[in-house]
């Protein structure tokens, strides 16, 4: 399992960046229908395609970050979504948290969409800026970024 998912050599996707673009285009389509429920508790016919929507664009960015290389799960990238996740997971028992859950998933989306490498791809387990390529030796290697 742990070669499937850090693998000696970072795996790449033909075209990943065009195709991370339409994806979060998607997803922001979709993300933005479910304000619909989120915000103004619209029966589900009128957004339940939007959830559809957010998340399996949602889910293929993941997928296609996972096959690249595991790393991306040790980075602050990775484990925003993690948390944006469990945040939403908290609606089920909660549905209160509704709004609240929905605005915050947006400001840590908003914020790690936008912030400087050097905090994307920090790693709390590596202490440092890690990158997914690899040295010879299969060793994460610095990006170089400060």
């Amino acid at each position: 399992m742990q070669a499937l998912l850090f693998p000696p050599a970072s795996r790449r996707v033909p075209a990943k960046r065009f195709i991370n673009l339409m994806l979060r285009s998607l997803h922001l389509v979709g993300v933005a229908g479910l304000a619909g429920h989120f915000l103004y508790r619209l029966p589900s016919e009128q957004w339940l395609v939007f959830l559809w929507l957010g998340f399996g664009t949602g889910l293929t960015m993941v997928l296609i970050e996972l096959y690249c290389d595991g790393v991306w799960l040790l980075q602050l990238r990775g484990q925003a979504i993690l948390l944006k996740l469990s945040l939403l997971g908290l609606v089920i028992p909660w549905p209160q948290l509704l709004v609240p859950v929905f605005v915050l998933s947006i400001l840590i989306s908003g914020f790690f969409a936008h912030a400087p490498g050097k905090i994307r791809y920090y790693s709390l387990y590596h202490g440092r800026v890690v990158k997914a390529l690899r040295d010879a030796d299969g060793a994460v290697k610095d990006s170089g970024q400060p």
